[in-house]
């Protein structure tokens, strides 16, 4: 069926009566914000006048000012302890949160890649990562090449540079057919 030949129902609510709900809630909602600050304002208020008496300096020497300085820097400490405590355990709940939201990711399908880092492994490393336990050869490819001295490529170097340099079409030309065997024949003693 065509999409555009399914009409939808028509809404028993006319569109000035759904105006008027939302302006309606909308103003019980920013009432009850307004409500809820002052609430929390007044909270604080009385909990500084519990835990923060009103301080008289009046009349005190400079040993009970002392004292009093020395009680009010303990109840710092006590505080800073508090609220370092309080921070330490909102870092926990929002590492917490952060790996349940991953999961909830990763059972979800969707997951977004992270990018990747390059990563140094060598070939032993890696097959052990795949194979596990069952990988027991060593993959060591630089054991594998052939060494080569270099002592006797010196040497090469030498005989090529120490040889004298003929013309080797002479040489030829001696060496070929009877005449050049002859040659070496009588050079060789037959006289």
């Amino acid at each position: 069926m065509n999409p555009k030949l399914i009409e939808k129902p028509k809404s028993k609510i006319t569109a000035s009566r759904k105006l008027s709900l939302k302006i309606m809630l909308l103003t019980r909602a920013m009432e009850q914000l307004e409500q809820e600050t002052q609430d929390r304002d007044e909270e604080k208020l009385s909990y500084l006048g519990e835990r923060l008496p009103p301080l008289q300096f009046s009349g005190l020497s400079l040993a009970e000012l002392q004292d009093l300085c020395k009680q009010l820097h303990g109840k710092i400490d006590v505080v800073d302890e508090e609220r370092y405590d309080c921070e330490a355990k909102v870092t926990k709940h929002n590492k917490d949160i952060h790996e349940l939201k991953l999961k909830v990711q990763d059972l979800g399908g969707k997951f977004k890649k992270p990018a990747l880092r390059k990563v140094r492994v060598s070939a032993d490393e890696m097959m052990r990562a795949l194979l596990g336990t069952k990988h027991k050869g060593s993959m060591d490819l630089r054991s594998n090449l052939k060494s080569v001295k270099k002592e006797d490529t010196n040497k090469d170097k030498d005989k090529v540079l120490t040889s004298e340099v003929t013309d080797w079409r002479k040489n030829v030309e001696a060496m070929s057919g009877m005449e050049g065997r002859k040659k070496m024949f009588d050079a060789s003693g037959g006289q």
